[in-house]
């Protein structure tokens, strides 16, 4: 039974769920907040499900021995380390869904106190002042609205705004035409050109490289006379001390933050800045999200846990619960396919193609495609240096190219993978395909047909098809204390280049093999391990 720690609060409900889902639960809330005591144990947990309290380093995971899977209640993963959780194979993963529609609210809300100076107002009014002149706001209605960010919280923002009678302007470079059309918006190519058009502007972006500070002292000096800037999504994406000082010239009429550059914001250039609303961080708190959040997390990391399927991942292909049992043997098969040519392959690879072919090619390919080079990488790199998860990051430091094609169905088999690995000297493929029983089978190596089942241990061998060849090798495996479980035989032409696949019942040393290859029709030998 797999074992999740919670190490930050979360609901009695998802911990159920863990429960209810055949997961082992260790609930220790307070945990999060000392890391020396989390260090000591995290070795024993299969997965780590956390808030923000949780400071996720590369040291600590270089401690979780075990560790498979780290799931984040919430949207933002700053707290952990995601290269080196890559680089161990441990699945990131976060909830986006789960505050989406509190975090929009909370814009929305932000802008309509900014708009009306209600934060203010509400101070002046509850101190005994009668200021009704003082307080001058702006409508809603009619106005212009910038998004910067059409996601998933943006997108329901733009929804809200519509409602509004706002039209609505966005940045995003991930928003093709056909999406902004479908969400009644208008897309904008440049940052410039919206901050010049927009009454209101908000923020939807995490913080990545190119998103830090992409409201610049410069581009608030850019923005319409009178505008009003609200950032409810990340610190860091705003220069405030410039925001500070455009309120204090009037260049805006206001601004509304929930998230800082430094947090917890004790000291801020915004603070005591005119017409500015600020809140802790409060854009996913509520009862509803906090509860959606810890509910989705639980799920994702039960059905991660206990069936393969993985959902939202930060750092690994999706595959739904759906997907989970019909791509499982073709996972297998990949496994063995690039297992297999890792094995065989003597010189430095520099780029894959990977055929799917026929119904294979219908099914979800990242999860396959990640498979397979891990299998490909592991004899290269070691057991323990390379995953599912790490394979792309491991194959692109190589400097292996890695291509995909779908084709339709040809040949015997009506669906199959095969594998065209490129290496500074040559070129060679291998190829498989699922049977009725589920297991994998090889079905094609050098281009040499051949039916053959993968196996714990396995002799392959490429020789001179001469006759006597097959009892000289029966002869001498015999010789040598090695019982034949399987053997698959093909060739290329009579009397030209052929191959021999054997399954057999014991490791084959490196002894055995230097023997093996005194034969004097074999070419290459190679003990293999599945």
């Amino acid at each position: 039974m797999p074992k999740v720690l919670i190490s930050d609060e979360l609901s009695d409900a998802a911990v159920q769920i863990f429960r209810d889902r055949g997961v082992e639960v260790d609930f220790q809330p307070k945990l999060g907040k000392d890391p020396e005591k989390l260090a000591a144990i995290i070795g024993g947990y299969d997965g780590l499900a956390i808030r923000s309290a949780t400071k996720v380093t590369a040291d600590l995971i270089a401690k979780a021995g075990k560790l498979r899977v780290i799931g984040r209640a919430g949207i933002g993963v700053d707290n952990v380390d995601i290269p080196a959780a890559s680089a161990k194979g441990v699945v990131v993963m976060n909830t986006p869904f789960g505050n989406s529609i509190t975090t929009a609210e909370h814009a929305i809300a932000m802008m309509f106190a900014c708009a009306r100076q209600i934060p203010a107002a509400d101070a002046s009014t509850q101190a005994g002042k009668w200021e009704k002149s003082r307080f001058m706001g702006a409508e809603i209605t009619g106005k212009t609205l910038g998004l910067i960010g059409a996601g998933n919280i943006g997108s329901v923002v733009a929804a809200r705004a519509i409602g509004l009678r706002m039209k609505v302007i966005a940045y995003d470079p991930y928003l093709s035409a056909e999406r902004a059309q479908s969400l009644g918006i208008e897309r904008i190519e440049e940052v410039d050109d919206l901050l010049a058009r927009a009454d209101f502007v908000t923020l939807h972006v995490p913080k990545t490289d190119k998103t830090a500070n992409i409201i610049s002292a410069a581009r608030v000096a850019r923005m319409k006379p009178g505008a009003r800037l609200i950032n409810c999504a990340r610190g860091g994406l705003v220069d405030e001390a410039a925001v500070a000082e455009a309120l204090k010239s009037g260049h805006l009429a206001g601004a509304a933050f929930d998230v800082f550059s430094v947090e917890p914001a004790k000291e801020n250039p915004l603070f005591g800045a005119p017409n500015v609303v600020c809140t802790p961080h409060l854009g996913a708190a509520t009862t509803e999200a906090q509860e959606n959040v810890a509910l989705q997390v639980a799920e994702q990391m039960s059905d991660y846990l206990v069936q393969g399927a993985i959902s939202n991942a930060i750092n690994a292909p999706s595959v739904t619960a759906e997907e989970a049992p019909i791509l499982r043997p073709w996972i297998g098969l990949a496994e063995v396919l690039g297992s297999f040519a890792g094995q065989v392959t003597e010189h430095a690879i520099t780029g894959i193609e990977i055929e799917y072919v026929g119904e294979v090619g219908e099914l979800n390919l990242k999860p396959l495609t990640a498979a397979l080079t891990a299998g490909l990488l592991k004899p290269l790199v070691g057991e323990d240096g390379v995953n599912m998860v790490s394979a792309p990051l491991v194959a692109r430091e190589r400097g292996v190219s890695i291509a995909e094609t779908r084709r339709d169905a040809q040949g015997a088999f009506g669906s199959y993978i095969r594998l065209i690995v490129t290496t500074e000297v040559q070129t060679r493929s291998v190829a498989g395909t699922i049977y009725s029983d589920g297991k994998p089978r090889f079905i094609q190596i050098k281009g040499i047909g051949l039916e053959a089942e993968p196996m714990p241990f396995m002799l392959y061998t490429t020789n001179t098809d001469t006759p006597g060849y097959i009892g000289a090798l029966g002869t001498k495996l015999g010789a040598l204390g090695i019982n034949i479980a399987t053997f698959a035989l093909g060739r290329a032409e009579k009397s030209g280049e052929a191959i021999a696949f054997l399954g057999v019942d014991e490791p084959l040393e490196a002894a055995a093999l230097a023997e093996l290859s005194k034969l004097p029709q074999i070419r290459q030998a190679k003990a293999l391990r599945f």
